[in-house]
């Protein structure tokens, strides 16, 4: 697995990274060899933040965590991964790597947490509605209107792809476009 650190608005010494290298290498097991991880690491008013967004394949596992101390928020992002691994085994065994949930002895003594049960993905709504061509500001302004998240709608400024605004956490909007 290849790993990428960033270091946002902060300098770490190499020992945090060392352990995020061996605690995320861990995390190997479940991926081909083509797997990449980014490993996003900032403070904000005392709160160590880790963001660890892992790629193999079509696959994008991504999570974030946030603590008091770094070296535990890196093992809570690594635990949070291998939960969302082990929530989605059934659908992700194509995907991942053959073999990656045949229990091992360091598998067992590192995971002392019970594993849940994989729930089916239920649809309890169905809407429908006319998706509309018009601008980005338009849209911003709709799903303003309604006091939505998002809003999905045709961009008019990419010959009627579709497209999803929705509002970011900072304040501000993100943008999805379909990539023709």
């Amino acid at each position: 697995m290849k790993l990428v650190f960033t270091d946002k608005k902060v300098n770490l010494p190499d020992k945090v990274h060392a352990y995020a290298e061996k605690k995320v290498g861990k995390l190997d097991r479940y991926f081909k060899a083509d797997a990449q991880a980014a490993v996003v690491f900032s403070v904000e008013k005392d709160r160590n933040n880790v963001e660890l967004t892992i790629r193999s394949g079509g696959t994008i596992i991504r999570v974030a965590e946030s603590t008091s101390d770094m070296f535990a928020t890196i093992d809570a992002a690594v635990s949070s991964v291998e939960r969302q691994i082990r929530k989605n085994k059934a659908r992700l065994e194509k995907r991942l790597r053959e073999n990656a949930f045949e229990r091992s002895v360091e598998a067992e003594i590192s995971s002392f947490a019970p594993e849940e049960e994989e729930g089916e993905f239920r649809i309890v709504r169905t809407k429908r509605f006319p998706i509309k061509q018009m601008s980005v500001e338009e849209a911003v302004l709709q799903m303003n209107l309604l006091d939505h998240a998002f809003f999905a709608f045709k961009n008019a400024e990419a010959d009627g792809a579709f497209s999803v605004v929705y509002k970011r956490n900072d304040g501000g909007y993100g943008l999805i476009e379909d990539d023709l």
